[in-house]
């Protein structure tokens, strides 16, 4: 699908470069409209006009660069492809938009069909970069295989001058410089535009349309089992077969997979140079016009399957690749090679400049020397001269000093004695300085010592102030509580007055009830003393007659002295009365 999508970007590509542009130097809207307008519509892909609008929503003007467009053609279009369109149809919609502003306008030896095949060549051909070109070696392929096609023999010799000059001047041709190349004749010279024609469209047909091969041969049929001139055309993938070569009515196809095969039968029924297709649902029979032709279609059709067997591409397709890989290989080799020449170069330079280097540094050092050399002769005359003078000095000074040697020698004795002396005092100072370090060392042990036991100190003595603050809040909270219970005693001791005060009133009532009480007993006393005569008096003159007197229903107490002046809930409710007044007072 990658390869399929690289061959419509470089139609697509030229069709998108032969837009006009506005002043901005970019393409308007509207165009890129209507070319994705068109690309849906010859690719079979579901057109949506909103998603341009909406992928370009920020430019309102309109102009947009082909770097805005690829994301959009990408997105919309080209992942949607399916494979299931006409690629003549695409490649020609594209050569329709770019062929008029591109095409040369001098005089061409081909038509403008055959012009068109070209161009979509170049597009099979052509290096997958941008700008589009198609290399020299891709050059001499398609010429080969046009100069055969036609019938002629390839001019080695005349495509090397070609190519010297082609490099010379650029890497490779544009498109519309291959059909200028063609359509100038200068490699078909001797041969009519019919001739020319036909080997272009063979040409076409062979990389472009995947024929690998095609004529005319008898076919015989499956229900009357009569034989029929078709023309058959050989694909990848399928053999299909025409009543003629213009392919306008097709008959049918013969579907090609790694399960069939070919094989030669012997002549019958008057029908010579025959072979059989064996596929899996169908047999077919075929005869070919001679011999030759039975075997090259049998090797065809052989090569066909095998190649469908091992999963391979076209041998054009294959063929291709290999020298884009060789290309590949050769231009990898070739930058090795220029790094390496390159590294050498530089080693050279690098080598030559060190060498100027040391040519100057010898005659620099030469001069150096002979001026050197004319001062040490100049010098030396002049050092004879002073040391035949210093010479005398010297033996008067040799005397001297040979007395102060033996006063040296003594001194150094001294010295030497010094010396031993200061030795001992290094050695000794060395043990003091060891005693030192020991001393040193022992103090940072007890200093880290005491500081672990201030560390702990300080911990206890946190503790203990922590201690101190939960004590501190605890006499806090006892004194807010004791505030509390002193607030309500003095409440209660309110209350209790109070209550003083209300007891001593009902004291005083008490008192009052039972100075009441005593008055009514008294009265009672007297009432039943009353009582007592008077009934003595009337049972003495009336004997046991009783007066029948108005009374209450319900029942009365009866006393000793009559019946009660109260019943006996009221005499329980006053019990209970004085009962509590008693038990406040006490």
């Amino acid at each position: 699908m990658v390869g399929l999508k690289e061959e419509l970007l470089k139609s697509i590509w030229h069709a998108f470069t032969a837009l006009d542009l506005d002043r901005s130097g970019k393409v308007s809207k509207s165009q890129l409209k209507v070319l994705s307008h068109n690309l849906c519509t010859v690719l079979n892909v579901p057109h949506d006009p909103v998603a341009l609008e909406e992928h370009f929503r920020d430019d309102d003007e309109g102009p947009v660069s082909n770097q805005g467009y690829m994301p959009y053609l990408n997105k919309f279009i080209l992942e949607k492809v399916q494979g299931n369109f006409d690629k003549v149809e695409f490649n020609r919609m594209c050569w329709t938009l770019c062929a008029k502003k591109n095409l040369s306008k001098s005089p061409l030896l081909i038509s403008d069909e055959d012009a068109f095949k070209v161009w979509v060549i170049f597009n099979f051909l052509s290096e997958d970069k941008y700008p589009l070109i198609i290399v020299p070696e891709e050059i001499e392929y398609f010429l080969k295989k046009l100069t055969e096609a036609m019938g002629a023999g390839w001019q080695q010799e005349q495509f090397e001058h070609y190519k010297v000059a082609l490099n010379t001047s650029a890497e490779g041709l544009s498109a519309w410089e291959l059909i200028e190349l063609v359509g100038s004749g200068q490699f078909s010279k001797g041969m009519d535009r019919q001739t020319v024609s036909m080997a272009i469209s063979e040409v076409f047909n062979e990389l472009i349309l995947d024929v690998l091969k095609q004529g005319y041969m008898l076919k015989k049929g499956h229900k009357r089992k009569n034989w029929m001139e078709r023309w058959f055309v050989l694909k990848p993938n399928i053999i299909s077969y025409y009543v003629s070569e213009d392919l306008k009515d097709k008959k049918g196809d013969i579907i090609l997979d790694g399960n069939c095969c070919v094989e030669a039968l012997p002549d019958k029924d008057g029908k010579k140079c025959l072979f059989l297709i064996k596929c899996l649902d169908k047999t077919f029979e075929i005869s070919a016009s001679d011999k030759k032709k039975k075997q090259e279609w049998i090797q065809a059709i052989q090569s066909t399957v095998s190649l469908l067997r091992a999963g391979s591409a076209p041998p054009h397709k294959e063929a291709r690749q290999r020298r884009r890989e060789l290309r590949q290989k050769l231009l990898a080799e070739q930058e090795e090679l220029e790094r390496q020449m390159k590294e050498l170069q530089a080693a050279n330079e690098n080598k030559q400049k060190e060498l100027e280097t040391v040519r100057k540094q010898l005659e620099a050092a030469a001069a150096r020397a002979a001026e050197e050399e004319k001062k040490r002769l100049q010098t030396q005359v002049e050092l004879q001269d002073r040391f035949s003078l210093e010479l005398e000095r010297e033996k008067m000074v040799r005397q001297k000093m040979e007395e102060q040697v033996a006063q040296k020698s003594s001194e150094l004795e001294q010295y030497l004695q010094r010396v031993r002396e200061l030795e001992e005092m290094y050695k000794q100072l060395q043990e003091a300085l060891e005693d030192e370090r020991q001393a040193r060392q022992d103090e940072e042990t007890v200093r880290k010592l005491q500081a672990r036991l201030l560390e702990e100190e300080t911990a206890k003595r946190a503790e203990l102030e922590k201690w101190h603050l939960q004590q501190q809040q605890t006499i806090q909270m006892t004194e807010a509580e004791k505030q509390e219970l002193e607030n309500q005693r003095m409440m209660k001791e309110q209350a209790l007055q109070v209550a003083m005060q209300q007891l001593q009133q009902l004291e005083l009532e008490r008192k009052e009830a039972l100075e009441q009480y005593e008055e009514v007993k008294k009265k009672l006393e007297t009432a039943a003393n009353n009582t007592k005569s008077w009934k003595d008096k009337v049972a003495h003159h009336e004997g046991l007659i009783r007066l029948i007197e108005p009374g209450s229903k319900n029942p009365h107490l009866i006393t000793n002295w009559g019946p009660a002046a109260f019943t006996e809930a009221e005499l329980e409710e006053r019990e209970k009365s004085w009962k509590g007044k008693k038990a406040t007072s006490e």
